[in-house]
C-alpha cells in the first residue's frame, strides 16, 4: 500500500483558532482524522506530521525519501520564502502536491509566489480542510497512474 507523508508547516498547530476568518474553526487534529478516515478507502497509508520550524520540514521531508511515495504539503507562509524547502523536495524526488486552505491568490501579493509550486505535480487552494482529502484523492490518482 502507498503511504503519504501530510507535511504542516508554521501556525498550523492554531489551526481552528487563529484567524478562523480566514482558515476556518477545524483543528489539525480534526483535519488528520479527516485524513486517515479518507486514506484507508483510497488504499493509502498516511503519516501526519506539523512543525512550525523550517529546518525541522527539512528533515522530514528528507526522511520521506525512500519511505514514501508521495507527499502533500501544507507548508504555511515557507512557500513564499524557503528556497530550502524547494530544494528539499527536489532531493526527495518524491511527487508533493503543494495544499493551502486559504486561496493564497486572492489574498496578499506576496502570497502570490510560491516556491514549492515549481517542484509540485500540482497546487489545491482555498478549500479549507476538504483540500486535504481532495489532495489525497489527487495523489492516490497520480500513484496508480504511476504504477498501474
Amino acid at each position: 500500500m502507498p503511504s503519504v507523508l501530510i507535511l504542516n508547516g508554521p501556525n498550523l498547530n492554531l489551526l481552528g483558532q487563529r484567524q478562523p476568518q480566514v482558515y476556518g474553526h477545524t483543528t489539525l487534529a480534526e483535519v488528520e482524522q479527516q485524513c486517515r478516515e479518507a486514506a484507508g478507502p483510497l488504499n493509502l497509508e498516511i503519516q501526519f506530521e506539523q512543525t512550525n520550524h523550517e529546518g525541522g520540514m527539512v528533515d522530514l521531508i528528507h526522511a520521506a525519501r525512500g519511505k514514501h511515495q508521495g507527499m502533500i504539503l501544507n507548508a504555511g507562509a515557507y512557500t513564499h520564502t524557503s528556497i530550502a524547502l524547494m530544494d528539499a523536495i527536489s532531493s526527495a524526488e518524491l511527487p508533493t502536491i503543494e495544499l493551502h486552505l486559504s486561496n493564497v491568490h486572492a489574498r496578499e501579493a506576496f502570497r502570490h509566489q510560491s516556491y514549492i509550486a515549481r517542484v509540485a505535480i500540482g497546487v489545491i487552494c482555498g478549500f479549507g480542510p476538504r483540500g486535504y482529502t481532495l489532495a489525497l484523492e489527487a495523489m492516490a490518482d497520480h500513484l496508480a497512474e504511476k504504477d498501474p
